[in-house]
């Protein structure tokens, strides 16, 4: 066996998995850190994955051959940010409890999928498969570098873009002044009201950011590792995404890296699978790894993370 072909497979690999939960994590960051509890983030990767699925097929259809993912993904932000109003209008507006605001958007989006989805496409549980997919590239000369060129440099388009959102969104949140206002509303609204501050507007900003992050961390993977959308496409990857933004301590760097951690236990699943001895462990052990390392992670995060102080509480100017 080539071990440095096999690691540089393993950390591509690694790459492939965590890529939608990159997104999904740095979109569950900017709704938190605004003051926002986002359970909903499985059910925004949901509607983007269907999203996706649905306007890439017509966009083949259509006859624009390699722009329909990334049409897909346009309208995998636009779906986004439409459903997140629903989360964003419940809980800062109305006020309602963040956490069963979320936990609505994740029920409404595996019914209206499911249901949109066997309508459109004649009764069939999943969208036809995409011809148009992406594919992965391979930088020129850097794919080359024993290990990491093969690992890092030879990837989906969606992987390159995802690291560079990591680096960007750590810049917004801390070197920016609407950083600095989105974290204030999140850490001390009543405070940054008195600095003039508009809380409500910042934090409809922060939900909407999450909704259209999210929607590309499902329409990632549509795009890349099933070419294809059906009810059990996303599988909880949105809880893991909030476990990774937890055990990143809600920094984007911290988040990548939780995320890659996650992403590694799904490529080693992968792998496990290629050897004989794996034979003889249900496979339904082996696909429970990743969930069970959230749960250790959860676990092991709990008083070591410190959430934004006004996480989950809505605020109430009459009441500062």
């Amino acid at each position: 066996m080539d071990w440095v072909t096999t690691l540089g497979q393993i950390m591509n690999t690694t790459l492939v998995f965590s890529t939608a939960l990159v997104f999904a994590a740095l979109g569950g960051i900017f709704s938190e850190r605004s003051g926002v509890t986002n359970i909903g983030i499985e059910g925004l990767m949901v509607f983007g994955a269907f999203s996706t699925g649905v306007a890439s097929h017509y966009a083949e259809v259509a006859g624009m051959g390699a722009a329909s993912p990334y049409i897909g993904i346009l309208a995998a932000i636009v779906v986004g940010i439409l459903a997140s109003l629903i989360h964003a209008v419940a809980s800062i507006t109305f006020k309602a409890d963040q956490i069963i605001s979320g936990i609505v958007i994740n029920f409404l989006a595996a019914g209206s999928t499911l249901y949109l989805v066997k309508l459109i496409f004649n009764g069939a549980g999943e969208t036809e498969r995409l011809k148009e997919a992406f594919t992965k590239y391979a930088i020129p000369g850097l794919s080359k570098i024993p290990i990491i060129g093969e690992g890092l440099f030879n990837n989906y388009p969606t992987t390159y873009i995802a690291i560079i959102v990591v680096f960007l969104s750590y810049y917004i949140l801390f070197k920016t002044p609407f950083g600095l206002r989105l974290r204030a509303v999140g850490e001390h609204p009543s405070a940054a009201d008195t600095m003039g501050i508009n809380v409500k507007r910042m934090r409809y900003i922060g939900v909407m950011i999450s909704g259209a992050l999210a929607a590309v961390g499902g329409a990632t993977v549509t795009l890349t590792t099933t070419s294809t959308f059906a009810h059990n496409t996303i599988s909880g990857q949105g809880y893991i995404a909030i476990a990774a933004l937890i055990f990143g301590k809600w920094n984007p760097i911290g988040a990548f890296g939780a995320a890659a951690f996650f992403g590694f236990s799904q490529a080693i699943r992968s792998y496990v699978t290629l050897f004989d001895w794996s034979s003889h462990i249900p496979s339904e052990f082996i696909y429970m790894v990743p969930y069970v390392l959230t749960i250790i992670v959860l676990a092991a995060a709990v008083g070591r993370s410190s959430a934004p102080a006004a996480l989950g509480t809505a605020y109430d100017p009459g009441k500062r």
